[in-house]
């Protein structure tokens, strides 16, 4: 008979990144999912997959109303945005375990 003793550590590792310029958080809370992007620091990418989702869907129904929220200097617009919250999601159906860290 043996003891064994194991010490483990669980590093993160960056599994993917996405950036955006704060110029589309007015749709993102139109959209309902400023929360959503801006607090989700800690949660695991499952958790927050679903509203995005349903965020996503209300932009592409109605694009010429998020229109109305683009930046004027051009930095932070509608396909900007949704181009954006598409990555996002595929990043979250890939990592569903990743634990989300948020830099603003």
């Amino acid at each position: 008979m043996s003891l064994d003793i194991m010490f483990n550590r669980v590093q993160l590792t960056e599994v993917a990144s996405e950036n955006i310029t704060h110029n589309v958080s007015n749709m993102w809370r139109e959209a309902g999912i400023y929360n959503l992007l801006y607090n989700s620091e800690g949660l695991l990418a499952s958790k927050i997959v679903d509203g995005l989702e349903k965020g996503l869907a209300d932009m592409k129904k109605w694009p010429e109303h998020y229109q109305q929220f683009d930046s004027p200097n051009g930095w932070g617009t509608y396909p900007h945005a949704v181009d954006f919250l598409a990555r996002v999601i595929v990043d979250c159906y890939e990592f569903p375990d990743a634990v989300i860290e948020i830099s603003k």
